[in-house]
Formats: structure tokens, C-alpha cells, sequence
């Protein structure tokens, strides 16, 4: 995460934040996301985060079918009004989508590790997406060595269950949200300069 100073007029003090309170935040390169009216600012990505995200959106968007939509973001998912989150990749169903956010669950929520929200994706994001009931969620490490995909689907107790932990080569094949198979590899071709 990474420490900000916001004039005292942009935010209120004294009270949890709101996804209203968002609006006020100048657009300056960071993504400001709220838990439980606690704001998480994350600095832009580096470009190998953005080469991964991009390989799987265009995977997620070609197998998307009818009904369904692929998203990438910057897009609100507007779980509470204290808690909106924007997943670097979304599925949703056409029917939830408002043309200014989600404000249900999406079908899938995906975000790719950087150094600065490895932790961040990997315990608060999660605790998140299984509290709010995203039935999926996947985590993608971007490394150019040792590209992973970990994913978690919900339970019939509603909770989180790691179904896949896949490295470079190997395949996972979802059932969830739609049918897909994704190679950790394939994912990251192009982060060596002779990809």
C-alpha cells in the first residue's frame, strides 16, 4: 500500500469512509478501493502485471458466453455502501451491471500479485470476496520465472476452497464461472525479452 496525503476537504474525517466518499479522490494514477469503510489505495501497476492481466481478460472475454460479461478495470463493485473493490479482471451477469458499477457480486473475481498487494490479495481481498459471496476468486502471480494461478470457489458452507495451484505449464480447467482452461505459461509469454 502506499501512504497519501489528500487535502482535508476531500475526505471526511472522524467516520468510516463511503463508496460516495470515493468520488471526492481525484483521479491521480492510484486505485482507491474501501473495506468495510477502510480505504485501500494501490500505486499503478508495473507492465508485467499489466501483460497478465490483459493475457487473461482476452482468455475470460473469448469464452465469455451470452449473458455473461468480462471486465477489466478500473470497474466499482459496490458490495456495501463501505466496501467497493475493483478486481483487476470481473465476470458478471449482463442483468447485474449498472452503467456505473456492480452492485451485487460478481460470478468471478480476479487479481493479479504485485509486490505492493501480494498480501493485500492473498488475506483482506479474500476475506473480502468470500464474506460478500463471490463464488470464485482467483489469484495470478505475473513472475516471468514461475507464473501460478491459485484458485478459490465457494463451498456449500459458503467458504473458500483452494482448487488449483498451477505453475508455469500446467493447466487448470475451470467449471466456474464458464468453462476455461488456463495455462500460468501462456499467461505470461512475452515477459522475456526473447518471448
Amino acid at each position: 500500500m502506499t501512504v497519501m496525503t489528500i487535502s482535508p476537504t476531500a475526505l471526511p474525517f472522524g467516520r468510516a469512509l463511503t463508496a460516495d466518499d470515493l468520488e471526492q479522490i481525484p483521479d491521480d494514477g492510484h486505485r482507491y478501493e474501501l473495506l468495510d469503510g477502510t480505504l485501500l489505495v494501490s500505486p499503478a501497476p508495473a507492465w508485467e502485471h499489466q501483460h497478465v492481466q490483459g493475457a487473461l481478460f482476452v482468455l475470460l472475454w473469448q469464452a465469455c458466453p451470452a449473458g455473461m460479461r468480462t471486465l477489466p478495470a478500473p470497474f466499482a463493485v459496490r458490495l456495501t455502501p463501505d466496501t467497493e473493490m475493483q478486481p483487476d479482471i470481473l465476470v458478471a451477469r449482463y442483468e447485474d451491471l449498472t452503467p456505473k458499477n456492480l452492485p451485487v457480486a460478481p460470478l468471478l473475481a480476479v487479481e493479479v500479485r504485485s509486490p505492493s498487494t501480494a498480501l493485500i490479495d492473498l488475506n483482506l481481498k479474500k476475506a473480502a470476496y468470500e464474506k460478500y459471496g463471490v463464488p470464485s476468486y482467483w489469484i495470478v502471480d505475473p513472475d516471468p520465472d514461475t507464473p501460478a494461478l491459485r484458485v478459490f470457489e465457494m463451498d456449500d458452507r459458503s467458504r473458500y476452497v483452494q482448487v488449483a495451484d498451477v505453475t508455469g505449464s500446467d493447466a487448470f480447467t475451470a467449471e466456474r464461472p464458464f468453462p476455461l482452461t488456463v495455462t500460468p505459461a501462456e499467461l505470461a509469454a512475452g515477459l522475456h525479452p526473447d518471448d
